[in-house]
């Protein structure tokens, strides 16, 4: 099943699509300020695919070129008794964006999760990525306001 605009189409990717996924993810770690490294973004997603604990979303414009991605992780929400879905990963290649890529991602990225029997997609993103922000609020997001976020490496 896929999504269709005049220049491009979403759909579910799998294991044909892992050398255009791992080009994506891997423009994804840099921009998120870690090193280059192609062989370990393809191992990652390889082993997402492979184990079924992640579902990805790929835009490919007519001509098969990947556009960007979306990557969602199953969870729970335990206080509503429900299943979410985190939305961990969205990316759009430089000459995908202004095309309306990321909001057709994020659409389809909802209606997916919703079909899975999620109640809710979280989500977390930099403090200084606006125009991310601006996309999010836009396409009915809501800014949490009620909790904050920590972490602690291992």
């Amino acid at each position: 099943m896929s999504e269709a605009t005049a220049s491009f189409e979403v759909r579910s990717a799998g294991q044909d699509d892992l050398p255009a996924l791992a080009a994506l993810f891997d423009g994804y770690r840099v921009f998120y300020g870690q090193p280059s490294d192609p062989l370990r973004a393809g191992a990652f997603l390889r082993e997402r695919l492979e184990r079924g604990d992640s579902h990805l979303l790929l835009a490919v414009d007519a001509q098969g070129a990947a556009l960007g991605f979306v990557q969602l992780y199953p969870s729970f929400t335990s206080v509503g008794t429900a299943p979410i879905e985190i939305l961990n990963d969205l990316f759009v290649a430089p000459d995908g964006r202004g095309r309306g890529v990321a909001r057709a991602l994020l659409r389809r990225a909802g209606d997916d999760a919703r079909s899975r029997g999620a109640v809710k997609l979280v989500l977390s993103t930099a403090v200084d990525n606006g125009p991310a922000q601006s996309l999010y609020a836009a396409e009915g997001w809501v800014r949490d306001a009620g909790f904050v976020e920590f972490a602690r490496n291992l």
